[in-house]
């Protein structure tokens, strides 16, 4: 979990954090506690008892995501993964697109064989939500830190039981989404990342991939902008697929 150097996004509870601001995400600030640990803190204040019920089970089935030390209502004690995500380790040219794309169809092949906690439910999930296995629904490069360990994944606000097929092709719009920004600077590097994904991944991306846009264009997490390369991002998707399947 790198740090980053940004304010906090709720300067009024500036006295009652541990330590420094490491990272602001959508939904919640990274504040260090010391060289071992770190606070993950939910700005809208929900219960943690899901997530932390979720990561030990992923511990319990040998899946590289962070320790939990402690959990009291919105906030999460967990390890301190250090090293750089695989999005900063591809933009210093530590790693290959080839191979980032493989390390994200591996993790979604490790994750898929975690069957979902029984009687698990996160917060906002919703009947409609319920699947077979663990998803996380957030699975990209900037979530997924390299430590000496090995990978981990991070960042499990949006995890919840359901198919493989729908946390593939939400991953896989993910990077689309970059690739058909015709204005971005990673769009050629995105789209070569998703071919590599999409090759290496055993799991359909296309099966859930209607579903996946309509969670993608209704995340209210997304910034101005977003929700419009949604739909292309579908198209791009649907393209490389069929092209892979030729070969």
């Amino acid at each position: 979990m790198p740090p980053a150097e940004v304010a906090p996004t709720d300067p009024a509870r500036a006295a009652d954090v541990p330590g420094r601001l490491l990272t602001s995400g959508a939904s919640a600030d990274l504040y260090a506690i010391d060289d071992d640990r770190v606070l993950r803190r939910y700005r809208d204040g929900r219960d943690v008892t899901p997530e932390r019920l979720l990561l030990d089970h992923l511990a319990a089935h040998g899946f590289p995501a962070p320790r939990v030390d402690d959990a009291a209502g919105a906030d999460l004690v967990m390890e301190w993964l250090h090293g750089p995500t695989m999005l900063q380790a591809l933009g210093a040219g530590e790693m290959t697109l080839h191979d980032a794309g493989e390390l994200l169809a591996d993790l979604h092949l490790r994750l898929h064989d975690v069957p979902a906690p029984a009687g698990w439910r996160p917060t906002g999930a919703g009947d409609a939500a319920a699947g077979p296995v663990v998803v996380h629904l957030d699975l990209h490069p900037g979530t997924v830190v390299l430590t000496e360990r090995g990978p981990f994944v991070v960042d499990w606000a949006h995890a919840r039981p359901a198919s493989a097929e729908l946390d593939v092709a939400v991953s896989a719009l993910i990077v689309a989404e970059v690739a058909v920004d015709a204005g971005g600077d990673y769009s050629q590097a995105a789209r070569a990342l998703l071919a590599s994904f999409l090759h290496a991944s055993d799991i359909d991306a296309v099966a859930a991939l209607d579903e996946a846009a309509a969670l993608r264009a209704n995340d209210p997490q997304l910034v101005p902008g977003e929700r419009e390369l949604v739909q292309d991002a579908a198209a791009l998707v649907r393209t490389l697929v069929s092209l892979t399947a030729r070969r």
